[in-house]
This record gives structure tokens, C-alpha cells and sequence, in this order.
């Protein structure tokens, strides 16, 4: 009963088997073998356009190196105040922008609005020189809690940045959770919605160490390749990186893994929304369960075995919320158990 993160799960075996594929024999190194390159070429087939494709291990660098190149030392980045970028990435985006300031915006659902981006600008340009003026929008797919961006959501940032002359970028990191969510393109969810460059997740879907920064117009990516050998993340055993997602995206396999982790959380959710005492406190849209309940049973379940984290204090909610995250190896096995253990508790707790 292991909910604490989709981090927590190991590594999906076609995975491993294609890491080990690639041991063979010699080829160059620093990205100029073959299987990086079958990898631009796949990407470009599935997002249906010409994309510049930059493999990175950690999605903290995606995020951190992809802003870097499209945002200058004085500008800042728009994004909500529960934003990844924000909140868990011990500055790093800020340090790799020279000092680029994120300007956040409140969101209960963690997503970010067209008229919220308006309004941040129009703040920053009437402050004069005084203040920071943005030069990108960051939003996150799914968002940090578990809400999806729908399509005519994310086009209307779009449209809002163009006006503004803002670069939109996507931190992906559960990309595929929130695309068969919403059962559209990965086409449709990007560059047609208006998004520059997306910082694209594999390592919480079921690789070992796997994101790729992908840029929709190949000069945004300029000086990106420097940027990415300075901040440490240019392998010189490249292959055994674009292996990696080479094999995620083979047969759709990080789609099945999505849908899987999907499932299981609104498994979930449907059986903890039967527990009395028990409240979701967020839509259930990607792999990710939000849940408030009496602290009496958060203790008992964790005294059970079971995994989780709490979350941040809710305005307006009486009990603590927990955050619980599937994966593509959770188990309806492990989903059953921990719904029943707690509407068992909390039927002991009510007696």
C-alpha cells in the first residue's frame, strides 16, 4: 500500500530489457549514436511536427535548463503558486536563469488561467522598470494536484502569451497521464495549443532516469546544448538515455503505463469517497488522489502499513489531507486493501 509517490516504483521491465539491448558493442559517444538519433526521429512522429529533442535525466534540469534558454537573467517566469518549479526544485530554475524571478499566482486547482497571465503582465509593465517583466508562462501537465489542463485551456495561454510576446512552456512530467486523460494528440495538447518548448516526463511513468526537453521552433533551443553540458546533464553514454524513452514510446507503452496508473487512482477514489468521514478535495483527472479525512484515521492507516504523504493545509477544510499516487506497477491487490482497511477503521472509529 505504497501511495507515496509514482517515484516509488521501480523501473517497468521493457525498459530495462532496452538498456541492456544497447550494450552492446561501441558507438560514439555524447549523443552521436544511433538510438539518439531513432529517438528525434520517433518524437517527431509523435508530435507530429519537426521537434529539437534534448534527452536530460532529472525533470528539475527539463524544467530548469528549458526556462534558462528562453528567459533572461532580468525577466521572470509566470506559473501558480503551487507550481513544481516553485515549490520543489530548491531554486534550481532561478539559479539556471541567472537570477530570473518566478511570479506566482494563486490557484486552488493548480492550474493557471488565460486571465490570470493577462493580469501579471499588465502588473509588470505598469510597474515600470522597477519591476520584473515576464518573458515566459510555465504551466504543468497534470498540474501538481492531479488536474488536468484541457486543450481550449491551454490554447487560451497561448493566445494570452502570443498577445504578450511570452513563451509558454509545459512541465510534463506526468505528460502522459493527463494525454489519455483527455484522449487527444500529443499534437493537440503542445505546439497546436501554443506551447514553445515542454519539458517531457518519463521517469514517474516507468523509466529509470529519463525526461527529454522538446522545442517546438529550433531556434527557442539555441545555446540549449551548451547549457545542457555546463548544468552536468550531457551523458557521455548517451545511448543508455534515449534508450530509455526510445523504448517508453515503442508501442505506446507509456500510454498503457498512463492509463494503468489512471485507473488505479480512480479506483481509489471511488472507494474512498464510500468511506464516511472521507472527503476528495480535488477531481481525480490523472494518477494522483487528493483526500481529506479525520486525523485519527490518517494515523491508523499509516500504523497498518500504509504510504503516504500529507498535503499542504486546504482553506476551508476541517481534517488534514493526504496525497495518494498510483503508478503503472500499483496493484488493484494493493488499491482493494487500502479502501477496505479504511472503511473498516473508520467504521470502528464511528462505533
Amino acid at each position: 500500500m505504497n501511495f507515496a509517490s509514482d517515484n516509488t516504483a521501480g523501473v517497468c521491465p521493457e525498459i530495462l530489457a532496452a538498456m541492456a539491448a544497447v550494450n552492446d558493442g561501441r558507438v560514439p559517444s555524447y549523443g552521436g549514436d544511433p538510438v539518439t538519433d531513432r529517438l528525434t526521429l520517433r518524437m517527431r512522429e509523435v508530435f507530429e511536427t519537426d521537434v529539437t529533442v534534448f534527452p536530460v535525466a532529472t525533470g528539475t534540469a527539463a524544467n530548469a535548463l528549458a526556462l534558462a534558454t528562453v528567459v533572461r537573467p532580468y525577466g521572470a517566469v509566470i506559473c501558480t503558486d503551487e507550481a513544481h518549479i516553485a515549490t520543489d526544485e530548491c531554486g534550481a530554475p532561478e539559479f539556471y536563469m541567472g537570477g530570473a524571478k518566478l511570479v506566482t499566482v494563486p490557484s486552488s486547482t493548480g492550474r493557471l488561467t488565460a486571465m490570470q497571465v493577462e493580469a501579471a503582465m499588465a502588473r509588470a509593465v505598469d510597474g515600470g522598470i522597477h519591476h520584473v517583466l515576464p518573458e515566459a508562462v510555465s504551466i504543468t501537465q497534470a498540474t501538481e494536484w492531479g488536474t488536468v489542463y484541457d486543450v481550449d485551456q491551454i490554447a487560451a495561454i497561448g493566445q494570452a502569451c502570443r498577445r504578450r510576446g511570452l513563451h509558454l512552456h509545459m512541465d510534463g512530467a506526468r505528460f502522459a497521464n493527463a494525454l489519455v486523460q483527455l484522449g487527444c494528440t500529443p499534437a493537440e495538447m503542445t505546439w497546436q495549443a501554443g506551447v514553445d518548448v515542454l519539458s517531457f516526463g518519463a521517469t514517474k511513468n516507468g523509466a529509470l532516469a529519463a525526461e527529454a526537453v522538446v522545442f517546438f521552433n529550433a531556434a527557442h533551443a539555441a545555446g540549449f546544448d551548451r547549457r545542457r553540458k555546463r548544468a552536468g546533464q550531457l551523458w557521455s553514454k548517451m545511448r543508455f538515455l534515449s534508450a530509455q524513452l526510445e523504448a517508453f514510446l515503442e508501442g505506446d507503452l507509456w500510454l498503457r503505463n498512463a492509463r494503468h496508473a489512471n485507473a488505479k487512482a480512480h479506483a481509489l477514489a471511488v472507494g474512498l469517497a464510500r468511506v464516511p468521514g472521507v472527503r476528495l478535495v480535488q477531481d481525480v483527472q490523472a494518477n494522483e488522489v487528493f483526500a481529506a479525512m479525520p486525523e485519527e484515521l490518517i494515523e491508523a492507516l499509516l500504523a497498518e502499513g500504509a504510504v503516504f504523504y500529507r498535503w499542504i493545509e486546504v482553506p476551508g477544510e476541517s481534517h488534514p489531507v493526504i496525497r495518494l499516487v498510483t503508478s503503472f506497477a500499483t496493484t488493484g491487490a494493493e488499491v482493494e486493501r487500502f479502501t477496505q482497511l479504511a472503511k473498516h477503521l473508520a467504521a470502528a472509529f464511528a462505533a
